[in-house]
């Protein structure tokens, strides 16, 4: 009988554990205390949960945000009017122009808010307004029309 299709795991096997990147875990005032609401929303919800399997994932990402807090390295602006972690910059690439916050890895969401990690912020940090910055492809040619601390 043939075991391609056969279950390789078992319904009861604990969830994979989150990966943590390498590397510092930099982090805004408010990352920092979304990191605190996690831990301790997990933990509230582990009080009360009955459930074998969803205990083990409440777990897992207790584990993952316990990690990340104890990791974390609050990161004030610079304010110095470069691209530093933690500003709100305004760009002109490709014809449009995009406004986002460089923040930390956890912290990023579809909503203007982009990690220092990304490709994007990595390409623009240290610039000033007025400077252009010639990144990689994609990205190509990047304009720093202004920076908020």
């Amino acid at each position: 009988m043939s075991r391609a299709f056969v279950k390789e795991t078992a319904e009861s096997a604990p969830p994979p554990e989150r990966m943590v990147d390498d590397g510092p875990n930099l982090v805004t005032a408010e990352g920092l205390a979304a990191i605190h609401a996690h831990v301790a929303r997990i933990e509230a919800a582990m009080q009360t949960e009955t459930n074998v399997l969803l205990r083990e994932t409440l777990a897992r990402d207790l584990r993952y945000w316990e990690i990340r807090q104890a990791s974390a390295q609050l990161v004030a602006p610079a304010r110095n009017g470069t691209v530093a972690f933690g500003c709100r910059v305004t760009i002109a690439r490709k014809g449009r122009t995009q406004n986002f916050r460089i923040v930390g890895v956890d912290e990023t969401d579809a909503k203007g808010l982009v990690s220092f990690r990304s490709p994007l912020a990595a390409a623009i940090l240290g610039a000033r307004p007025g400077d252009i910055v010639e990144a990689p492809a994609p990205l190509g040619e990047i304009e720093i029309q202004s920076v908020e601390d």
